[in-house]
């Protein structure tokens, strides 16, 4: 395929050109549905004659229906979509991207998606579809799975296929943290486990407690139940963040913000903040997985994307060998920038 491509571009580049606008319609359609022809548009930030040419071609192409809500992908669009990615993978030449990820981060495996997060929502929505997609082929009967909370783990669990394995235990892998309810760690173990007929364990303690409440806490035997399964996990799922975003949503105070920007940390993933060199500079008060039960996870997902998290990333690696990193082309363009 690799070769037929090549020969593609040199030829007739306008065909692979308007192959990818034709994907990234269809895509945004998909993931917008049912979207307006001018809300497509200004999401597209295409003239809306184009837009209405193009649309037009997937509805005679039985790709898309137009009705009085908007527009929605068909069985056969979705098909289409599926069958482009692979092509769209080799034209972009993320193949090579994910190989030099691969060593410059010496990871198990590198998977890039084509965009960046940072400019189009909608390249965190498929971060999501692909890492559920691998994360599925690594869950067993017994498996316990831990989730962090976020928006790349919301959107993890939002596009999860069904599965059919016996006795799965998802949990939180840390407690609290985060004003929004919807993607706080326990909210989404629950709603994976919904989604794949799996039990479920739940983490709820508020943010910003102190030391004393959470050990006090920490000793409750429900909770002690839940930590005790949480430290047994073979498959761990987490987003990462900049450490100036996760400060402010957390709720930190003014004094914690001002200490954290003075320690030079950069990122944060599992309730630890770490500098540039990877060292952590500070822990979040809660309970849940702690740094050193990582290198006892058989299986670690990160699903981060964007151009602006980057040093995010690179510093959050873990020592642990079998990170699997699922992230977008903004990110790992920036990535190698940085490290070759």
């Amino acid at each position: 395929m690799g070769g037929l491509l090549s020969l593609q571009q040199r030829i007739i580049p306008e065909m692979v050109e308007l192959m990818d606008k034709r994907y990234c319609i269809l895509k945004k359609i998909f993931y917008n549905q049912p979207i307006g022809r001018r809300a497509l548009s200004q999401a597209l930030n295409m003239g809306e004659r184009t837009v209405r040419t193009e649309v037009n071609f997937l509805k005679n192409q039985g790709l898309i229906e137009i009705n009085s809500i908007g527009m929605i992908v068909t069985k056969d669009g979705e098909n289409i979509i599926e069958n482009l990615e692979e092509m769209i993978h080799e034209i972009n030449g993320l193949s090579d991207i994910e190989k030099k990820l691969k060593n410059v981060l010496n990871l198990e495996e590198a998977i890039v998606v084509p965009g960046d997060a940072e400019k189009d929502d909608t390249v965190l929505r498929e971060m999501g579809r692909v890492a559920a997609n691998r994360i599925k082929d690594l869950i067993k009967d017994n498996s316990i799975i831990a989730l962090t909370g976020g928006s790349s783990v919301a959107q993890v669990v939002q596009n999860f296929p069904k599965i059919n394995k016996n006795n799965v235990l998802v949990v939180p892998a840390r407690g609290g943290m985060g004003r929004d309810i919807k993607t706080q760690a326990s909210t989404l173990a629950a709603e994976l486990a919904f989604k794949i007929g799996a039990n479920y364990k739940l983490l709820h303690v508020p943010d910003n407690l102190s030391n004393e409440a959470i050990e006090t806490i920490a000793n409750e035997p429900d909770i002690l139940d839940t930590i005790e399964k949480i430290s047994k996990a073979d498959l761990l799922v987490y987003g990462i963040g900049r450490a100036s975003d996760m400060s402010k949503r957390r709720g930190m105070n003014e004094h914690e913000i001002e200490m954290l920007k003075k320690s030079g940390a950069v990122s944060e993933a599992f309730g630890y903040y770490f500098n540039k060199d990877g060292k952590i500079v500070y822990k979040t008060p809660t309970i849940g997985l702690n740094f050193e039960d990582i290198g006892n996870i058989n299986n670690i997902i990160a699903v981060a994307g964007g151009k602006n998290k980057a040093e995010a990333i690179i510093s959050t690696k873990t020592s642990n060998n079998s990170l699997i990193l699922v992230t977008d082309e903004g990110a790992a363009n920036a990535i190698l920038k940085i490290k070759c």
